[in-house]
């Protein structure tokens, strides 16, 4: 009845009488790190039914073989130690399992008689307390174990690399016996820093082959098992020296986050780990003398979500890069790594599809007027060739002709943190005007991955324990998602100069005076990012994406493969609603009667944009005289001509490309015999001029928000196009604004906030309208 009440009476766990450390794993089981406890002690708590059964049983074999029989002390040891001590040459303890651990909790000197009483008093007060296995376990996770390593977890990590429940024989029986005298056993005993020391101390060795034979006596097949031959062998013990430091961003990030365990296992994969590590380190190696120092990279399984590998700088323990920041939680400029969501939302809109041909030629939006890197113009382009070639004027002729969501409103609602407002970027933002993290960009190219889907909170899983059963949110249409991929596939190699097999669907960026060079992309059922720049945000001519991100990019992914471990993709998705049509391939548009070149291009019916082309038109030119006629007769041949606009024919010109012009068209009447020059309207019918004014500033539909605070600037350029000599005169609402020549713009400064719809008549009342909304902004 007293035990029964004894036991039953509140008391605090055993194991709470000492800090732990804590012990970081990867997913493939290898310590990444081991933090030493509170009071500076290697200590890491293991349940006993996590500890090798072999290595418990040696021990009660070689300590305590009345372990579970005894009451805490053992009579029968006391008398003999206290006999062996009084007329031997060697003192004895004859301390039972429970008085060892009654001298450690309670800081007992046991080397006079009353200490001795005091530590029998103190070890049956546990034996009333506590039950044998809690003793057991406690016994086990506070044994010496040499210098200030405490229990066989640590003892276990520290000197063979692995977990207390993974020991072979030889190195439980080693374990066995070392806290019988830990400092000349352990690892301090066998000589550190000592090159000519052997690989581990004389002593352990001695009392090994002791319990070795002791062992066998009570297992007789261990003589003919595999654990003999073992047995023969020595073994090494690593020092603490020794200790992995693997993925210190990774681990420092989740010890300052949210991680209290005192073990814990990551998502990452140490193989993979150690291929970044070392794909970065022979990157900065070589490129050096290019000014380039530090890089950072980010990999993230597509099915799980869970991070594979995880690299912050380049060397943690470079001061000079400041090599402790973490460049995967920072926030930077993305540069153009954000186009593919920007032309994903512009196929979920009906804007585009892949062939749809874009103008790549100088525009203003209001007071912005974006340039490309290379400073020159493409003209028509499509949208698959302006993303892969990372065109700004057609992405930001894109973005501002979105509906909702725009690209802000989706940054935000996939999770990218503290965006100023919309109106602080405007248009900007699609050239990577705004700052996310590499974590965020992952996220991001990881939802294209999952066919447009958030994979919700957590959207990246760097422990084991995180939930994998997330809500998902869908951002983008499977179909838009995947046409995207698809679109960033055909993207060529920066080393061969053709697209990546297996595909890689991947997009650079450079941030606004080359201080950030990034790559991000999918393969396999995998998503990379890679950062190359300095954390103090200095520039340097040679951070451009595709010269320095890219190249390390692949040089990763090509790694990951070589070794195995870039696994695959799934099979391509079904049930998508998408169709392959024909497009005329200089216009984007279905192909008319005329067009003299088509391509396949994928299509979302009911969704993407479907006109028919009218570039191309055949006109009846009178050879002799070069002049277009209304229909055949002699001398008269059928020819097709491209139809461009002013802006486009000035562009080619410009770019030494010249078309070529198609004649004045004729005036057919009524009863002019033969077809018209556009054969598909009827007999004698006339095709509508094209020689009016065409507005390319403005754009139609598009939303402007001006600064109330700059008067100097706060306008709208109105430029327009036309083949016809003379003045354009602008109109605001019928109200007039101004004249200005073909190509010229004039600048406007709106009254007041408003719907405006914009004019531009020629000198022969030929005119053209454009319908804008402009908002004022601080």
């Amino acid at each position: 009845m007293a035990l029964l009440l004894l036991r039953a009476w509140p008391h605090p766990p055993l194991r709470e009488h000492a800090s732990t450390s804590r012990a970081f794993y990867s997913s493939d089981g290898a310590l990444l790190r081991l933090t030493l406890a509170h009071d500076e002690q290697y200590r890491v708590w293991t349940p006993l039914a996590q500890i090798d059964p072999k290595l418990v049983q040696a021990v009660l074999l070689y300590e305590d073989r009345w372990f579970h029989q005894h009451p805490g002390f053992n009579p029968v040891s006391l008398v003999r130690a206290a006999w062996g001590t009084w007329h031997g040459p060697v003192r004895r303890g004859g301390s039972t399992l429970t008085m060892q651990l009654a001298r450690r909790l309670y800081g007992l000197d046991t080397r006079t008689p009353a200490g001795k009483l005091q530590q029998v008093a103190a070890a049956t007060w546990l034996e009333l307390r506590h039950g044998k296995a809690e003793i057991l376990e406690a016994y086990l996770n506070l044994a010496p174990y040499g210098g200030n390593i405490e229990g066989v977890g640590a003892a276990s990590l520290v000197y063979f690399g692995k977990r207390a429940q993974h020991l072979l024989l030889p190195e439980a029986l080693a374990l066995a016996v070392i806290p019988q005298n830990p400092n000349r056993r352990g690892s301090l005993g066998a000589g550190q820093g000592d090159s000519t020391a052997p690989p581990w101390p004389q002593a352990l060795a001695a009392a090994r082959a002791r319990l070795w034979a002791t062992w066998q006596q009570r297992h007789p097949a261990a003589a003919h098992s595999a654990d003999a031959a073992a047995m023969a062998l020595p073994l090494v013990l690593r020092s603490p020296r020794q200790l992995p430091f693997a993925a210190p961003h990774a681990v420092q990030t989740l010890m300052q986050q949210r991680v209290t365990a005192p073990e814990t296992t990551l998502t990452l994969h140490g193989p993979t780990q150690a291929v970044l590590e070392r794909a970065i380190a022979q990157f900065i190696q070589t490129r050096r003398g290019l000014g380039v120092s530090n890089a950072a990279a980010l990999l993230v399984d597509t099915e799980t979500r869970a991070v594979r590998a995880w690299v912050g700088s380049a060397d943690w323990h470079d001061a000079a890069i400041d090599g402790q920041v973490n460049a995967t939680t920072a926030k930077r400029s993305p540069g153009s790594t954000l186009k593919p969501f920007l032309y994903a939302l512009g196929l979920d809109q009906g804007l585009l599809h892949p062939h749809t041909v874009l103008k790549d030629a100088p525009s203003a939006f209001g007071t912005y007027h974006p340039e490309n890197f290379d400073g020159r113009f493409e003209g028509p382009i499509t949208a698959q060739d302006a993303l892969v070639r990372s065109r700004n004027v057609p992405a930001v002729a894109v973005s501002a002709r979105l509906q909702q969501p725009t690209l802000h409103g989706f940054l935000k609602a996939a999770g990218v943190a503290r965006l100023a407002s919309e109106q602080h970027y405007g248009l900007a933002l699609t050239l990577g005007g705004g700052e996310v993290t590499m974590e965020e960009l992952a996220q991001l190219y990881l939802l294209l991955a999952r066919g447009g889907q958030h994979p919700g909170h957590p959207a990246l899983r760097t422990l084991a324990s995180d939930d994998t059963s997330a809500t998902p949110r869908r951002l983008l249409s499977p179909e838009a998602a995947w046409i995207t991929l698809q679109m960033l596939a055909r993207n060529p190699r920066p080393d061969t100069g053709q697209p990546a097999f297996p595909p890689v669907a991947w997009k650079t960026g450079t941030s606004w005076g080359f201080r950030d060079a990034w790559t991000a992309g999918v393969f396999g059922r995998q998503v990379l990012v890679v950062w190359v720049g300095h954390f103090d945000g200095r520039s340097n001519a040679a951070f451009v994406g595709v010269q320095t991100a890219a190249p390390l990019f692949f040089q990763i992914v090509d790694s990951l493969r070589h070794q195995g471990l870039a696994p695959p993709a799934s099979a391509e998705p079904r049930g998508l609603n998408l169709a392959q049509v024909q497009v005329c391939k200089a216009s984007g548009e279905l192909p008319n009667e005329a067009c003299p070149e088509r391509v396949p291009t994928w299509f979302i019916p009911g969704v993407s944009p479907i006109r028919v082309s009218t570039l191309h038109r055949a006109l009846w030119v009178h050879r002799p005289s070069g002049r277009a006629v209304c229909g055949p007769g002699p001398g008269v041949e059928r020819e097709v001509y491209e139809h461009w606009g002013p802006d486009m024919l000035q562009l080619f010109a410009q770019a030494g490309m010249p078309r070529r012009m198609p004649p004045a068209p004729p005036r057919c009447g009524s009863t002019a015999t033969g077809r018209d020059l556009g054969e598909s309207a009827g007999s004698g019918a006339a095709l509508p001029s094209d020689e009016g004014p065409q507005i390319a500033s403005p754009l139609q539909g598009a939303r402007y928000v001006l600064r109330l605070g700059r008067a100097e600037e706060a306008g709208l350029s109105l430029r327009a196009h036309t083949r016809r000599e003379g003045a354009l005169f602008w109109f605001a609402d019928e109200a007039f604004l101004g004249r200005s020549t073909p190509g010229q713009d004039l600048r406007w400064r709106p009254p007041g906030a408003g719907r405006y719809t914009l004019a531009a008549v020629d000198s022969e009342g030929a005119s053209s309208t454009r319908e804008v909304l402009v908002e004022f902004a601080p």
